[in-house]
């Protein structure tokens, strides 16, 4: 990535975070691409915790997806959370996108989240 590249994607991960935060009730939740791997995190900003994460990075979903860097990893990864949050009784989110374009992996990750029950 480029250094041009990286300070747009920056300049609007900042506008972004401006408008949106999250809260117990309807918690953020965040999603980081690379090239090789997709992460997200769903996050309590009034506590500043961590309340689940998933990643391609995680040995039971590499063992089953094989490659990371591709929609069907950023689908899984997005059944798997909304599983998650679901066992915790959370089925609302704010979803940030992180400054990535909405479009491709993240795109995928979202409408998984979404197929499997999470609304945003």
């Amino acid at each position: 990535m480029s250094k041009d590249t990286f300070k747009k994607r920056l300049k609007r991960k900042v506008a972004l975070r401006k408008k949106i935060s999250g809260s117990i009730e309807k918690p953020r939740m965040t999603v980081f691409r690379s090239n090789k791997n997709i992460s997200v995190q769903v996050i309590n900003d009034d506590e500043g915790r961590t309340i689940c994460s998933a990643s391609t990075i995680d040995k039971d979903v590499r063992e089953s997806i094989g490659n990371g860097g591709n929609k069907a990893a950023a689908k899984k990864v997005g059944e798997i959370i909304a599983k998650k949050l679901l066992e915790k009784s959370i089925n609302t989110v704010v979803f940030d996108r992180n400054g990535f374009r909405y479009h491709g992996r993240i795109k995928e990750l979202a409408d998984s989240a979404r197929q499997s029950g999470l609304k945003f």
